[in-house]
């Protein structure tokens, strides 16, 4: 089978675990462009990586040998950049989150739908093994009917991580810890135990930093089945804490801390699981393994050459954004909302 042709737009700080995945991945995928609109970003990553660059963005989308993209941009540049890749006919692989908004958010996923073509959005945290195996779990009904989730990030930034310019702010980022780092721990809570259908939440810029939006945030979660829980996110955890999911059911208990995965049962079997690829919950973003992003891009691969849709759809991923939508809302109001 033919390699598929690949071009990546955005080389910032995002674009390290992608590149070493694309270079495991050289098999089956070739990198026929990268572009930044920095020279200088465009020279350091061919010198770290060798994949050729290009100092237009306009030739990689007049390309028709060029199936597929690779969007690793900041999110306020999504709708864009996704409506003129979907209109020149390419796949779709996009850093989340989709956009800024909700409402930019949902004109996105229409644009990739009403081109027919594939999008796939980076939440690597449904690949860990240790996410699978709790899945597992789930699906198998080991722990009996749900009556509580709950996901808990706490990360530690500090204020020289929000100086850099846009970060943090609406405009760019289009908010603060709840779409930049939660949106990949909310996301897996609802890959396992289902979108919540209401919330009641809190969300603040604490003292520790000086930035535009939320920093903490904390609220009260109620599912479908009547199952409650809570979700909590933080950038002010000092030094930074594996995320956690708990999900409690009639029948036992799992827990997913960080790498680490042990469920009891009430019949008085243990389940136990380790993953060692991790990390980024402290100052340095970016201290993780590239395994998790590697399995990403292999699924979008697969999906492209089976003609399936990704694990992680665009329309799927506007489930976390709903979620989070909520979350800010609820705090803006003071009221109950439904997701």
């Amino acid at each position: 089978m033919a390699k598929t042709r690949l071009a990546i737009i955005g080389l910032g700080m995002a674009a390290a675990p992608h590149a070493k995945s694309l270079r495991d991945l050289s098999d089956r995928v070739e990198v026929a462009a990268a572009f930044s609109p920095s020279a200088d970003r465009r020279q350091a990553f061919a010198q770290t990586y060798g994949f050729p660059t290009c100092d237009d963005a306009e030739t990689i989308f007049a390309d028709a040998s060029i199936g597929a993209m690779l969007l690793l941009t900041p999110p306020n540049t999504h709708l864009e950049l996704v409506r003129r890749a979907a209109s020149a006919g390419k796949h779709i692989l996009l850093e989340k989150p989709l956009e800024t908004s909700l409402e930019r958010a949902e004109a996105l996923v229409a644009a990739a739908d009403q081109a027919g073509v594939k999008l796939g959005i980076v939440l690597q945290h449904r690949f860990r093994p240790v996410s699978r195996a709790l899945a597992g779990i789930m699906n198998d009904g080991r722990l009996g009917a749900m009556v509580s989730a709950s996901a808990r990030l706490s990360n530690w930034r500090p204020q020289s991580y929000y100086d850099q310019s846009g970060r943090g702010t609406k405009a760019r980022d289009g908010g603060g810890v709840l779409l930049t780092q939660a949106i990949h721990t909310l996301d897996l809570l609802i890959s396992l135990a289902g979108l919540p259908v209401e919330v009641t939440a809190y969300a603040t810029t604490s003292p520790v930093h000086r930035m535009e939006t939320e920093d903490l945030a904390m609220g009260a979660i109620r599912f479908g089945n009547g199952a409650i829980g809570t979700v909590s996110a933080t950038t002010t955890a000092y030094p930074g804490l594996p995320d956690a999911i708990d999900i409690i059911g009639t029948e036992g208990m799992a827990r997913l801390h960080g790498t680490e995965l042990s469920a009891q049962f009430h019949d008085g079997t243990e389940l136990s699981a380790t993953d060692e690829a991790a990390g980024g919950a402290g100052a340095d973003p970016m201290a993780f393994s590239h395994h998790h992003h590697r399995a990403v891009i292999a699924d979008f691969l697969d999906a492209i050459e089976s003609d399936r849709s990704p694990l992680v759809t665009g329309r799927e991923a506007l489930k976390v954004h709903r979620l989070i939508e909520a979350i800010l809302r609820s705090s803006e109001t003071g009221q109950r909302q439904v997701v």
